[in-house]
């Protein structure tokens, strides 16, 4: 199986630091966040990579070159041109998983200590289109699944938009941890005219026809390091 870790993202939240640097490229404990999800995924032998890049693009690229991918095969999809949020990016990337039926995308700012090899069983056995890492902790948008853990809508506590696209009673709200299983099926499906779009979008514009799976894993570890002080926290953490 292979992977993709998006690290186009600006980074706004983790300024001063990505003022100068990619976000991609913060340390934890001596790390950078690629460098522990690079290894992340190798504990599971996932060692084909492809990381995206826009802020910064250089400073990731000569990283990768510099460490030589860390033993992993890691291959840049470039976006200096425009960055293309979540759906756009793994949309440019598609070629990189075409002999593949089921692939990795991942937030390159998250680090968890979740069992992959207990998800990727889980969506080899269900089959869904996607599968979603998800948590019980408190954030502000959620996906929100029925009782069987399937994807019905989303919603945003802060501004109270709601998107519900399956019209089910009792829709549990769990947080979204930046790591998907996905069947290369989807791709033929993002039908999004633009090139700049996200995943949530194509999520739920695909739920009302496709099994798109919740993979609860509340008891791991894991942080969103999208603020200097998430950073600090990780520190102790990973």
């Amino acid at each position: 199986m292979k992977a993709m870790l998006l690290a186009a993202g600006f980074g706004t939240r983790l300024k001063p630091f990505t003022e100068h640097h990619p976000k991609a490229l913060a340390e934890v404990n001596g790390k950078s966040l690629l460098q522990h999800n690079i290894e992340y995924l190798q504990q599971f032998d996932i060692n084909d990579v492809v990381v995206n890049v826009h802020h910064f693009a250089e400073q990731i690229v000569q990283a990768i070159k510099n460490k030589n991918g860390w033993g992993s095969r890691v291959s840049v999809s470039d976006e200096t041109d425009a960055i293309l949020e979540t759906g756009g990016g793994l949309r440019r990337a598609a070629p990189f998983f075409k002999d593949e039926e089921d692939f990795i995308l991942m937030n390159v700012d998250v680090l968890t200590d979740l069992h992959l090899d207990e998800m990727i069983a889980f969506h080899k056995k269900n089959k869904p289109l996607a599968t979603l890492a998800t948590t019980n902790r408190e954030t502000s948008r959620y996906f929100l699944f029925n009782e069987a853990g399937i994807l019905c809508g989303w919603k945003n506590i802060k501004t109270g938009e709601e998107k519900i696209m399956r019209h089910e009673n009792n829709l549990n709200q769990e947080a979204f941890s930046g790591l998907h299983i996905i069947s290369t099926k989807i791709f033929p499906l993002m039908k999004q005219p633009e090139i700049k779009f996200s995943m949530v979008d194509v999520y739920l514009s695909l739920c009302t026809s496709h099994s798109i799976l919740s993979y609860n894993h509340s008891g791991s570890k894991f942080i969103d390091v999208g603020k200097p002080e998430s950073l600090q926290k990780a520190q102790t953490l990973f």
